[in-house]
């Protein structure tokens, strides 16, 4: 029963997510044809196959650009040794790709390895079909001390790591530094507060151009939510017991929708809808000053802009102390329906993708983090950050974030519902709905959401 209700998420959040771009944070090179990708991927697979070799099925959701790199990654790898083969195969959107998976995890039609978005990741630690890595971390005493510790905790449960992250980006604020000298704002310094970014947005505010804006997404209040230490559900975000109500609807959510409500009543925050492309085109044209958005779209929206952008830390209330961020993105994981044989080979290419080398091309191609953060080391990324220095905003943005249950994310079965229901809450509250109401209405539908799940999981 438990994974029917989680089949029910899984449709609902297909539909909602597909007006948002069919993604969490997609570029737009990860928009192209799913047919061109997934004939490219399989091209690149059936060009390397070798019947010697141990093979292993890996599915992703890497469309675009982004599957052009991963599949090159795979490419090098499959011919630096000659025992394991592994097969990239392009599956949809993440939520086509976990549909899938849920299907034939457990059987022989399983793929030994699977790429996850991030809040699949409750669903994947109780379904049964999967193997955490730290088994093989353990086996192998393989050093995860390298990686970076503020994007492993998401992964991580009581100390365990269930799945090695791979594909890991923050959100940053992106400005107009043209638009900030225009109006006497230093375009070097961004606003950090909340009251800074009210007082820098009425600044910005023309006849043509709104001086902020947030797409409409629940990542984003999650995101204002954690930089004030402030857990989304109870029992320290679902980490240390089964999250029974939402906790978000607290003093630390509503300064977050106050902020932006006194912003939209003063005429100085624009909405531009829930998908990804409007907001960013909506910023290329400059129809807003400020916007929050994904770390991975640095270098595109840095290099198509017709003005320098800037990037800064994502706001934070006042007289908070910034917490820092939740890692967004996705990680791979190991399937159980595979030999011990097989598992050893997906670890291997797991590692491989962790060396620096590896993540210096992932990172500089891609725009998301590098697990290894000694990649930041590597002579292609000192050179990619010297030619776009707003790369290393993010990366100073993670490393300074405090390890909490906030920042570590919340675990809960049923977030994409939960999400659309902060989503309802802040496009009524523009509408003119009072920000506790439209919170606490966000808050109530999540309680709903998870009590069902909770009471169905054990029938």
């Amino acid at each position: 029963m438990k994974k029917f209700v989680f089949m029910l998420m899984v449709i609902f959040c297909s539909f909602w997510l597909a007006a948002c771009s069919g993604g969490s944070e997609q570029t737009g090179s990860e928009e192209e044809s799913a047919e061109a990708d997934n004939g490219s991927s399989e091209e690149a697979g059936e060009g390397v196959a070798n019947a010697e070799k141990l093979q292993v099925e890996f599915w992703h959701g890497m469309s675009g650009g982004l599957g052009e790199t991963l599949d090159e990654l795979v490419a090098t790898y499959n011919e630096s040794q000659d025992e394991v083969e592994i097969v990239p195969e392009y599956q949809g959107s993440y939520e086509e790709l976990l549909t899938k998976f849920r299907s034939v995890g457990g059987t022989s039609d399983s793929p030994g390895l699977v790429q996850v978005f991030e809040i699949g990741t409750k669903y994947m630690i109780e379904s049964g079909f999967i193997t955490p890595v730290q088994e093989w971390i353990d086996k192998d005493n393989y050093d995860v001390s390298q990686l970076e510790e503020n994007i492993l905790t998401y992964y991580s449960v009581d100390g365990d790591l269930y799945s090695m992250p791979f594909n890991s980006s923050t959100p940053a604020l992106y400005y107009n530094k043209d638009a900030f000298e225009e109006v006497g704002l230093d375009p070097e310094n961004p606003p950090r507060s909340f009251s800074e970014i009210k007082e820098a947005a009425e600044k910005l505010t023309t006849d043509d151009r709104y001086g902020f804006s947030i797409l409409g997404y629940g990542w984003f209040f999650e995101q204002l939510l954690a930089t004030q230490g402030a857990d989304y559900v109870n029992n320290d975000n679902g980490r240390t017991d089964e999250a029974t109500e939402a906790v978000f609807n607290g003093e630390e959510g509503l300064r977050v929708f106050e902020w932006i409500y006194d912003m939209n009543n003063d005429g100085t925050f624009g909405y531009f809808g829930t998908n990804w492309d409007d907001l960013r085109a909506a910023f290329q044209a400059e129809q807003v000053a400020m916007i929050l958005d994904s770390t991975a779209g640095i270098k595109g929206t840095v290099e198509a802009a017709p003005f320098e952008v800037g990037v800064g830390f994502i706001p934070h209330a006042d007289d908070v102390e910034p917490n820092g961020v939740i890692i967004g993105g996705g990680s791979i994981w190991m399937a159980n329906g595979i030999s011990e044989e097989e598992q050893a080979a997906a670890f291997d290419f797991l590692k491989y993708l962790q060396t620096p080398e590896v993540q210096a091309e992932w990172h500089i191609n891609t725009g998301y983090f590098a697990i290894n953060p000694a990649a930041y080391e590597e002579p292609i990324v000192e050179q990619e950050h010297e030619n776009i220095p707003q790369l290393r905003v993010p990366i100073e943005q993670l490393q300074q974030t405090v390890p909490s249950t906030a920042t570590q994310g919340a675990l809960i079965p049923v977030f994409p519902e939960s999400r659309q229901h902060v989503v309802t809450a802040l496009e009524n509250m523009l509408q003119g709905t009072d920000p506790k109401t439209a919170l606490d209405q966000a808050a109530e539908g999540t309680n709903r959401a998870i009590e069902v799940y909770n009471r169905t999981a054990g029938e």
